[in-house]
């Protein structure tokens, strides 16, 4: 990421940066990891910081990138949050924020869910995010006005 990065729609983060190999880095609070700072890092490292700080979502319940298997392909989940059992809750995909959040991008994430099967799924592109949960009583999924605190998931 070259020019200054955007302003989001979220909540300023204390981000770590540094120059590193690849340009300038960010450090991954739950990878515990230095990461190229690409447009779409810096939607997931303000959306994680909001999550934390903001909704009182547990750190150690939360991983990024990661890996599923979706037929016979390794796909990336870009956030999932875990339950205290370590049962998955929350897939989160995110884009950069000059992305437009598409039925392609709601697709994508319905696939992750064929697999991991969470109530929750939530998308942003650092300007617009979206949750939805799964209703298992009508087999439907619901566009949340708001997001949920953790302990209300």
């Amino acid at each position: 990421m070259q020019t200054p990065p955007p302003q989001l729609n979220l909540p300023a983060a204390p981000l770590s940066l540094r120059s590193g190999s690849a340009g300038v880095e960010v450090h991954d609070l739950l990878r515990r990891k230095w990461v190229a700072l690409t447009s779409e890092e810096w939607v997931r490292q303000h959306f994680v910081h909001y999550l934390i700080s903001v909704l009182g979502f547990p750190a150690s319940l939360m991983g990024n990138e990661v890996g599923i298997r979706l037929n016979s392909t390794l796909r990336r989940c870009d956030t999932v949050v875990y339950s205290s059992s370590l049962e998955p809750l929350m897939i989160v995909e995110y884009k950069a924020p000059a992305v437009a959040i598409d039925q392609k991008v709601f697709d994508q994430i319905m696939r992750y869910n064929v697999v991991l099967r969470v109530p929750y799924l939530v998308i942003s592109n650092g300007m617009r995010h979206y949750c939805i949960k799964f209703d298992s009583g009508s087999g439907k999924y619901k566009l949340l006005t708001r997001f949920p605190r953790y302990e209300e998931l």
